[in-house]
């Protein structure tokens, strides 16, 4: 399973230098490896209201937005593609997640995606 976790993480690991060449192989298998995250962060947190909360926000935001998304958002340069990605990661999450919190507060798991937001 540690094999799997790293490799996976591989995946999401690329230079800058490759990354910004959006027509090579790494460029796009790198975007494809995102886009297939983000369906599955979707699908993960279709389960809010069937699976306990506390389960589905550990495996949907603490483990695949944060350890992997983040990394590729982070890495993806200020712009509409960044904007794009950041909008399909936000209209992945359940709105009731939000709706008992305080103005200008977040979820403790969102927070360095919050602070990608803002940057």
């Amino acid at each position: 399973k540690q094999t799997k976790n790293k490799s996976f993480f591989y995946f999401f690991l690329s230079m800058t230098s490759t990354v910004e060449d959006k027509s090579s192989l790494c460029s796009k298998f790198q975007e494809r490896r995102f886009w297939s995250a983000v369906k599955l962060l979707f699908n993960i947190l279709l389960w809010d209201g069937i699976v306990q909360e506390d389960t589905v926000r550990d495996l949907g935001l603490s483990k695949l937005l944060n350890r992997y998304l983040l990394l590729k958002l982070l890495n993806t340069p200020p712009g509409p593609d960044n904007i794009e990605k950041c909008n399909k990661v936000v209209a992945c999450l359940p709105e009731r997640w939000f709706q008992d919190l305080k103005s200008g507060s977040t979820l403790p798991e969102l927070l360095n995606f919050c602070q990608h937001l803002l940057q």
